[in-house]
């Protein structure tokens, strides 16, 4: 419905959190964009804040009786982060193994697509910005969060445009920060609150990507 939109599009919303991060006056901060519809909203962040932007890459672990169902997460460097309910699910450590493996691999393509032989960015010892275009259930950016947060950054902050309030209670203790434009009760979906809300394809995160990293390569970081 017209009456829930927030923001006209992920470049309106990426402009307004912006605008809410600048007075952080961040050192040298790594912004990391969860693929694929955070990409575009961190590269204007990343942009704005005169700062660094990479994917922070993290896939589920799914349950052999639900692929839909997680029953855990795993980042690209193989951290697991098993679900507190996975002894319940009956999932053997067999399948846990072969889940992994398969989700490892996975990542590791999707590094190397992404990022053309370019390493990760190393997030110790700096003002660390996770995005996402929205938070529905939150699972995805909770795991991000500890993720990076092993790679022991300087203060890990949460960047979303709208969220819903239930998801925010579940990331809160992960970050040091959460930067949330909105969160309205009764949230649905996260493209309810964008005017236009377009699927972003591998093919546009690629490019966003290749490009972002050619002129970080270019120019000098602050700081």
């Amino acid at each position: 419905m017209p009456s829930t939109y927030l923001f006209k599009d992920r470049k309106d919303a990426a402009r307004q959190l912006a605008q809410r991060l600048l007075p952080l006056r961040l050192h040298h901060p790594l912004v990391l964009a969860i693929p694929r519809g955070a990409v575009p909203i961190g590269a204007i962040i990343a942009d704005q804040l005169q700062g660094e932007l990479d994917v922070v890459l993290v896939r589920k672990l799914a349950s052999p009786f639900d692929r839909e169902y997680a029953i855990g997460a795993i980042d690209e460097r193989g951290n697991r982060l098993l679900s507190t309910t996975f002894e319940l699910t009956d999932a053997s450590r067999v399948w846990l193994e072969m889940e992994a493996a398969e989700q490892l691999a996975k990542l590791r393509q999707r590094r190397a697509d992404y990022g053309g032989g370019r390493p990760p960015a190393d997030p110790c010892g700096r003002h660390v910005v996770i995005v996402d275009d929205g938070l529905a259930t939150g699972a995805t950016m909770a795991a991000a969060l500890r993720a990076v947060r092993i790679e022991l950054p300087l203060e890990l902050i949460v960047a979303v445009p709208v969220a819903a309030p239930s998801s925010l209670k579940l990331i809160a203790p992960l970050a040091d920060r959460v930067v949330c434009l909105h969160a309205p009760p009764g949230f649905a979906a996260v493209g309810q609150y964008y005017k236009r809300f377009p699927q972003v394809e591998e093919e546009e995160v690629v490019k966003l990507l290749h490009h972002c990293f050619a002129v970080q390569t270019v120019v000098p970081q602050n700081g």
